[in-house]
């Protein structure tokens, strides 16, 4: 599939012709207001939420890496796709009605109201930080490759292309761009992934050919505890942890629940977007190991080829245009997101705390400026990605999950526990990353082959450990020293967490009036179909964890 043909190339253009015909649509329904350039002014229905909630989450790395888990060790890599939709559910209940009625545009903008101003800045460094060395960097990366190997341009060509195209309508448009070019891609890459699903096991024989061709152990998702990737207790323990960060109070994903009309709907949302995570298993992974059953040999192992190598060998021209559409709506979808969420967390938590009297257009504009920093960051980077290897990627990937532990636990702990305060926050916060980077700085000097560190210390013993297991300890010590600290010392002010905890009820979040915000509450019909909704998607997943056990 090096070179394209007229068919696949002009499922390709209609691909972009959507993309920026619908980006354009939504510019013209913009207003000049800081609301709508960041969260479309709060506008949003449940299906646009909810496809972007899902759209925005898969990155062209994230579709190759979980077909390479896929094709090394079967299905159990999908566990982290089905906790994303009980990790939703608890978003769209527990979280979204204190977002939504605190009226807030970030998610460190609720931490200063629910805590204090370090703790706000802490958390919006660290998520700019951690987008631009990690999201970005590696989209363009994973991006570059694939997009590049699949339609034979250079890594470099496909990866301008697709940065610039990316930042033009993200510029433009802003979060409505962004979330209605969603709702497309995440059409495109259900439709492409599908496809290229039912075509190879069509190839390996249907059902019963790939579980002829595979490990037994490939369809079995519980592992041992003592498993390197994925152990049991890691799983129910140490994933939801990472879960809540992410999916909970990431800016991310979250700003795309701040954009909905009310909570009602935004629940919805959360609800809808939840069950379309259950479809990577099938679509993502599942490929992976089909792949293996396919083509993978003792001198050709697949891992992160497994994806590629499926694709070029089973798609007859027309289904490659589509399925590389699907790639570059995971990998755009995902790039926009970062690119609005950075330059809202730069307008909103930094120039504007710092210049309280900006006016909306001096917003705007320092969002669109933003941005577009972001896009010559990515198109500078591109040269570079040669020289780092697909290791140091892991690892700047991993040390996200490293100080997401103490971040999950001032969110969570805050709303059920009003008497934590802000120096409690902070202190735990700033411990947490102290700990995070000396995992990643042990884990580095152990190297691959975990022979850098002396066997039997505990250095080895904390490089070592899984790291799902790591997020337990380490949400465990979070929480002590959050806890703690703030019983020793003052208490917060009643006023200022007012709405902010459960024990301080739900009105008036942070001493805010949120006027229309507080609207929308969910019917009682609505609520109840709601609950089914919940109940039944939770129903699913126990039964396809029961079916691969």
């Amino acid at each position: 599939m090096g070179s394209l043909g007229v068919i696949d190339a002009t499922v390709i253009l209609a691909y972009f012709g959507g993309v920026f015909g619908i980006a354009y649509w939504a510019s013209l329904a913009k207003r000049d207001t800081s609301s709508d350039y960041f969260l479309a002014g709060r506008d949003l229905g449940w299906l646009a939420v909810g496809a972007s909630l899902f759209a925005s989450n898969i990155g062209s790395e994230h579709l190759i890496g979980l077909a390479g888990s896929g094709a090394a060790g079967g299905l159990a890599v999908g566990h982290f796709e089905w906790l994303a939709t009980l990790m939703l559910l608890i978003l769209g209940w527990v979280f979204v009605p204190f977002y939504q009625r605190s009226g807030v545009t970030t998610m460190p903008e609720f931490l200063e109201m629910r805590y204090n101003g370090a703790s706000r800045t802490y958390l919006a460094t660290v998520s700019i930080i951690g987008y631009v060395l990690t999201k970005i960097s590696v989209s363009l990366y994973a991006g570059g490759l694939i997009i590049g190997g699949l339609t034979g341009m250079s890594v470099w060509t496909s990866a301008v292309i697709i940065v610039i195209a990316t930042g033009v309508y993200t510029i433009i448009g802003g979060l409505r761009a962004v979330v209605y070019t969603d709702m497309l891609q995440a059409g495109i890459l259900i439709i492409g992934s599908l496809v290229l699903t039912l075509l190879g096991l069509d190839a390996v024989g249907g059902w019963s050919g790939l579980k002829a061709s595979v490990p037994p152990d490939f369809f079995s998702m519980w592992k041992p505890s003592n498993h390197p990737d994925f152990p049991w207790t890691g799983v129910i323990f140490g994933a939801p942890i990472l879960g809540v960060w992410y999916w909970c109070t990431d800016q991310y994903i979250v700003q795309r629940v701040l954009a909905a009309r009310n909570i009602s709907i935004a629940r919805s949302a959360t609800i809808f977007a939840g069950y379309l995570k259950i479809l990577p298993v099938f679509i993502f992974v599942l490929p992976g190991v089909i792949a293996f059953g396919l083509y993978s040999t003792p001198e050709n192992p697949l891992v992160d080829n497994a994806l590629l190598t499926l694709a070029t060998n089973i798609l007859p021209t027309g289904l490659s245009g589509l399925f590389i559409a699907g790639l570059l709506a995971a990998l755009m979808s995902s790039l926009s997101s970062v690119f609005n969420s950075c330059s809202t967390l730069i307008s909103w938590d930094f120039y504007k705390k710092f210049k309280p009297a900006a006016t909306e257009a001096q917003l705007i504009l320092v969002g669109r400026l933003a941005t577009g920093v972001l896009v010559i960051l990515g198109l500078l980077w591109i040269p570079f990605m040669k020289h780092i290897s697909s290791q140091l990627y892991i690892y700047l990937q991993s040390v996200q999950a490293y100080i997401a532990p103490p971040i999950a636990a001032c969110f969570l702990l805050g709303i059920f526990f009003p008497r934590l305060n802000g120096k409690g926050a902070i202190t735990s916060l700033l411990s947490g990353a102290v700990f995070g980077v000396l995992r990643l700085v042990l884990e580095l000097a152990n190297g691959p082959d975990k022979m850098g560190l002396a066997d039997g210390t505990i250095w080895a013993w904390i490089a070592e450990i899984n790291f799902l297991h790591f997020a337990v300890l380490l949400f465990v010590v979070s929480s002590t020293i959050l806890t703690v600290v703030s019983l020793l010392t003052e208490p917060p002010n009643r006023e200022q967490i007012a709405g902010l905890t459960y024990a301080t009820g739900l009105e008036g979040a942070g001493g805010v009036t949120t006027g229309t915000l507080a609207d929308g509450e969910p019917s009682e019909a609505t609520t109840k179909s709601q609950v089914i909704l919940s109940v039944l998607v939770v129903a699913i997943l126990v039964v396809l964890w029961t079916i691969f056990a």
